[in-house]
């Protein structure tokens, strides 16, 4: 009698993708059919209806509870996700903008938060998985730091992250140069992960979109820095803002096998505005 034939059914695929706003969901769409996906927001409401509308285009979802500045609730996020299988991407894309935080907040949020994900997932990701942190063109719009500045926001443990001097109130004078400065962390930070997550066999990166037409860009459109915003968009080469769906096409290539030989990078989409800032055309203003 011949040996029984060892079974040969795949491990399911989990795509993680945390913050249910329209990003994300876009980029789940490009990446995540065949998988099952796990949508995790702080605000469960939000989660449950990603998942309602995804399921409804085909997807296998289900939904978690994370608040990225907690690292413990992450820790729980990973544990969650390689409960339903191979971590095989993260996506991730929580984050606060100017118009709606509190300086200190969008450290805890933006800054240390992308760190707790991070380090969670970069302990749980798949051999050939790949993730994305979705950064923003803010981030390239403040001069270069110190390198220890560099290397702190780089390399800290994101326990320790709120300690450092640079991130303390009196140095964060305002949400605008938080957020920047925050940005600019997530490409630091993806950069210096990338090379962990390779250890495992894995790849890395961050997007920085521009101006891209979601809930959160209405809530800067519609705040006292709106104007700066519609002349931002018009000094811009594409003169225009955005879509979901194309910042996805390019999460897609950074996720998928096309981009293979991609990480620890950062790929700004933002329809030339850092370039009309770089040459002039237009004065950036951070409060």
């Amino acid at each position: 009698m011949s040996a029984p034939t060892p079974s040969t059914t795949p491990a399911t695929e989990v795509v993680v993708v945390i913050g249910a706003g329209a990003i994300g969901q876009a980029i789940v769409r490009r990446v995540a059919a065949g998988r099952t996906v796990l949508v995790a927001d702080i605000d469960d409401d939000n989660a449950a209806a990603a998942a309602r509308t995804l399921e409804g285009a085909g997807y296998r979802v289900t939904t978690g509870h994370v608040d990225v500045s907690d690292g413990a609730s992450v820790a729980a996020l990973a544990e969650q996700a390689t409960g339903l299988g191979a971590v095989t991407r993260v996506i991730h894309t929580a984050g606060l903008s100017p118009a709606q935080a509190s300086p200190q907040a969008i450290i805890a949020v933006d800054l240390v938060g992308t760190a707790h994900v991070l380090e969670a997932f970069g302990r749980v990701v798949a051999p050939g998985g790949s993730g994305v942190v979705i950064a923003s063109q803010a981030g390239h719009m403040i001069p270069p730091l110190p390198a220890e500045q560099n290397e702190a926001l780089s390399r800290t443990p994101a326990s320790r992250l709120t300690d450092l001097p640079m991130l303390q109130a009196d140095a964060v004078p305002g949400s605008g140069f938080a957020y920047a400065l925050a940005k600019r962390a997530n490409v630091l930070r993806v950069q210096a992960a990338s090379v962990e997550w390779g250890d495992r066999g894995a790849r890395l990166n961050s997007l920085s979109p521009g101006i891209i037409m979601t809930p959160l860009a209405l809530d800067e459109l519609n705040s006292p820095a709106g104007e700066t915003y519609q002349e931002m968009i018009r000094a811009s080469a594409a003169g225009r803002v955005g879509s979901p769906d194309e910042v996805a096409g390019a999460a897609a290539f950074l996720l998928g096998p096309d981009g293979a030989f991609v990480t620890g990078t950062d790929l700004l989409i933002d329809g030339g505005v850092i370039a009309s800032i770089v040459t002039g055309r237009f004065q950036v203003r951070l409060s």
